[in-house]
């Protein structure tokens, strides 16, 4: 809201400075480590002493006007940043009279440098806006005095008690509902690369719920209270507080360093307030990634203990439900898992893992009950890491991958704490994020995100985002091996060195401990080892060249290895961020996985020559075109124009599309088309083609035009066609999801592109996204003489339309270029360009020096 306008200006100046040194004392003690839950409340209290002695210069002591604070403000609870909410209580005569008193006092307010929202509200129109919102109930119900009479005060009370408003049941539902809401806004986790510490899941918001709840049900202002009630344990209640406070700090950190109202931990402040609070790098990790680990961890235990307490009020306003046994050992309570006697739990690991296993037999249930829960949290340590565990308690975990459900018991151990303690590498990764665009989960989350890929592949049916993997699937001899190599693959992150050998390491010892035989061990070690080979191969090498199908096959050596390490690649990259996964490398995966099966039934020994792909392609090919209608003669002449190494690089509907495009065009006649990929809409690529006389600058002009017009260029193959023209084919996406292109009008509005001036297309300016200025990368060139020309290694910052920028200094370079890869790794760039001088010849040192130089001038001009 705006200030209104008005007050004392001496007096407002006064307080301001007050106000600002005690903020400036306050903020001393935290960085000397006083507790943040402390300051807030110290700092309510001075600016108590401020709003008071504003209302006394405003309002006569004998006015019938009553000044309370409300929502955190009146909790007692007031950070740097934080609103401070005001309640005048008074009657309609009351307010119509001392309207303008009442506008002197908010003025005042705010001239001190203390924006104030304020209701000014009768007993009746309390109750009234409380029923019509259940927040403004929320705001209310921890409304404290600042200038009121007890009577007042008790008026105000009794307006808004359960008996005229919202019972307590009604209330638990509404507010129950409002933070599934909350917590869908935040995609259901708090492991976001840039959290809200207030309203996020596991947030101090979570807190604040348990606390309504518990003051509207129970009557209490104090959690701790609940447990004389039986509601909460003695260990709930001081891991409850001991995050609150852990959240308190980051909070009033983040408002110091923030310097505003901010309440999402984003990445401009983030390094700041890790190193305001202490937190180092070290060999390992950065102190930013401790400092986030941290808060991942205190979220999941608020989010895990005021599950159970939101159990507890469900019960104790439904009642508890009468048992229904299950066996010697469970029961579903109301259709929640529960152990039948008290303390079963106690004393014996492989009571829990039965815990499971019970769980995993009844898909119906809702999940474990709150009794069972605190139990199971209060045995965690005796809990024994799978290396001290005996023959039996491995054996007992080994079934649970055999048997129903799995990954969810995986998931449910996971987030209960037992998996961290039966694999102590996994807690370890638990909670820890990566500082990065690419990760934007944390390493357990992430972790978790890849078993739910394969158990979706595993459930037999067909998902559109991932072609063959419902295939692959079946033929996985033993599926618990992949489970265990989807839960290694990135547990040795964060402890220096390879993680891919780490983890292999950690994969191979836990194998043998629990009994697996040498080659399922060997398996599952290759796996965690060599998770990144196939996804490397396809994003960064031509597979559609023999020689390069022949080197993987070799390394992956047999069909096992293949299904397996290619649907662990689906469900990584698919469960590393929600928006990396795409048709284009859908296509470039499952096009790597038929190509080596091919090649590996063939045998290692026999491997393709191109001249053969060559046939196979063209006739499969002009089969598909005569099937369509097309003529011998017709696709003779449509294959004429295009080059032999289209025929090896593209698949044969790939050429199919291609020749019906040239369909019909005259000699030298420009060919410019577009088409979504097949079985898609266009939001996940379109294939585009070129084919034209050859002009300088024109890769150039084609790379920047598609740039203007909102594609991100995943894949060039720029080919030399027969007398004097080009034939380059193009895999793009758009830059903004929801806005995909028709085909046909791309084409066209390309096509015109060319027609003109090629020398005035200039690549766009655009501002560089807030997220890239935080995640610098290091530019690297390197340059590799090979057939054909010199290849470009670059690695930089990625940024909307770097490749544009690079193919003009390309083309101001004067330089060739005859086929580019483009893989973007969060804010990492990583391309190949194979390019040449005008006599398609690789680059004179000289040269070389040349185009390093104006490269990096363009890095460099992205990081000022």
């Amino acid at each position: 809201m705006s200030a209104p306008a008005g007050g004392d200006p001496a007096w407002s100046a006064a307080a301001k400075a007050a106000q600002a040194r005690i903020d400036a004392r306050l903020a001393r003690r935290f960085d000397a480590g006083h507790p943040a839950d402390r300051l807030i409340a110290l700092r309510a209290r001075a600016v108590d002493a401020q709003v008071r002695a504003a209302w006394r210069r405003c309002i006569p002591e004998d006015a019938p006007l009553a000044l309370f604070a409300v929502g955190g403000y009146g909790r007692g609870e007031l950070f740097p940043q934080s609103d401070i909410d005001l309640l005048v209580l008074a009657e309609p005569e009351a307010q119509r009279a001392w309207e303008a008193a009442l506008a002197r006092f908010v003025a005042l307010l705010w001239d001190a440098g203390l924006e104030a929202s304020h209701a000014v509200r009768s007993a009746r129109e309390c109750t009234a806006a409380a029923g019509d919102d259940h927040s403004v109930l929320t705001a209310l119900i921890e409304a404290r005095p600042l200038c009121a009479a007890a009577a007042t005060e008790e008026a105000l009370r009794a307006a808004v008690a359960p008996e005229r408003v919202w019972p307590a049941e009604a209330f638990f539902e509404a507010k129950s509902e409002e933070q599934r809401r909350r917590h869908a806004r935040f995609g259901d986790t708090s492991d976001n690369l840039e959290p809200n510490l207030k309203d996020g899941p596991g947030g101090l918001r979570d807190l604040h719920l348990l606390g309504w709840l518990a003051l509207r049900s129970f009557g209490v202002h104090a959690l701790d209270r609940l447990i004389e009630r039986g509601r909460l344990g003695w260990d709930e209640a001081a891991a409850l507080e001991r995050e609150r406070r852990a959240l308190c700090r980051l909070r009033y950190g983040l408002h110091l360093v923030a310097g505003r109202r901010e309440e999402r931990l984003r990445f401009d402040y983030q390094k700041l307030l890790a190193v305001r609070l202490g937190y180092v790098d070290d060999a390992d990790s950065l102190g930013v990634e401790k400092m986030m680990q941290d808060f991942y961890r205190s979220a999941a235990v608020v989010r895990r203990i005021g599950d159970r307490l939101l159990q507890r009020f469900e019960e104790h306003f439904e009642g508890v439900a009468a048992p229904e046994p299950i066996d010697a050992d469970f029961e579903r309570r109301g259709g929640w898992l529960a152990a039948r006697s008290p303390g079963w739990l106690a004393g014996d690991p492989a009571n829990l893992f039965a815990l499971f296993a019970a769980w995993a037999a009844d898909s119906g249930l809702r999940g474990l009950h709150s009794q069972s829960a605190r139990e199971l949290a209060q045995e965690l340590p005796q809990i024994p890491a799978y290396a001290d565990a005996s023959p039996a308690l491995r054996e007992a975990f080994m079934q649970l991958l055999r048997g129903p459900q799995p990954v969810k018991t995986l998931e449910r151990m996971a987030r209960s704490g037992v998996l961290g303690r039966w694999i102590p590498a996994f807690q370890r990764v638990s909670g820890r994020m990566q500082f990065d665009l690419f990760h934007v989960f944390t390493v357990d989350q992430h972790t978790l995100a890849v078993l739910r890929n394969l158990d979706r592949f595993a459930s037999g049916e067909a998902d559109p985002r991932f072609s063959i993997a419902h295939h692959v699937w079946p033929s996985l001899r033993k599926p618990e091996l992949l489970l265990l190599a989807g839960l290694f693959h990135d547990i040795g992150k964060g402890r220096g060195g390879d993680h891919s050998e780490l983890g292999a390491v950690d994969a191979r010892a836990f194998c043998e401990a629990h009994g697996l035989s040498e080659a399922d061990t060997a398996l599952v070690e290759w796996l965690v080892r060599r998770h990144l080979l196939m996804s490397v191969t396809a994003q960064k090498q031509d597979i559609t060249d023999p020689e390069v199908i022949h080197r993987f096959a070799a390394i992956v050596a047999d069909r096992q290895r293949l299904d397996a390490l290619y649907l662990l690649t689906c469900a990584d990259i698919a469960g590393t961020s929600p928006k990396l996964w795409n048709s284009w490398k859908d296509r470039l995966l499952a096009d790597l996985h038929t190509a080596t099966r091919l090649a590996l039934r063939r045998g290692l020994g026999q491997p393709v020559a191109a001249a053969e792909r060559i046939a196979e392609n063209r006739a499969a090919a002009r089969a598909l075109l005569l099937d369509t209608g097309h003529a011998d003669a017709d696709v003779d002449a449509m294959f004429a124009r295009m080059p032999d190494e289209n025929f090896l690089r593209s698949r044969p509907e790939q050429i199919a599309w291609q020749a019906t495009a040239l369909h019909g065009a005259l000699p030298f006649e420009p060919v410019v088309a577009a088409r979504a990929i097949p079985g898609r809409d266009g939001r996940d690529g379109l294939d585009v083609l070129v084919h034209m006389p050859d002009r300088d600058g024109l890769f150039a002009a084609i790379v920047i035009t598609l740039d203007r017009l909102g594609m991100s260029v995943l894949q060039a193959r720029v080919l030399d066609g027969p007398d004097g023209t080009i034939f380059d084919t193009f895999h793009v996406l758009p830059a903004e999801q929801r806005q995909a292109p028709e085909p046909a009008l791309l084409a066209a509005a390309l096509g015109r592109a060319l027609a003109g001036d090629l020398g005035r297309l200039l690549p766009a300016r655009r501002s560089q996204p807030r997220h890239l200025r935080h995640f610098r990368v290091a530019p690297q060139l390197d340059f590799t003489d090979m057939a054909g020309g010199t290849r470009i290694g670059l690695i930089c910052t990625d940024r909307p339309g770097l490749l544009a920028d690079v193919a003009r200094v390309l083309r101001e370079q004067r330089l060739r270029v005859h086929d580019a890869r483009i893989a973007t790794f969060g804010a990492r760039a990583e391309d190949l360009l194979l390019v040449s001088d005008e006599h398609n010849h690789p680059l004179s040192p000289d040269r070389c020096d040349a185009l390093r130089a104006a490269l990096l001038a363009v890095f460099d001009g992205d990081n000022r």
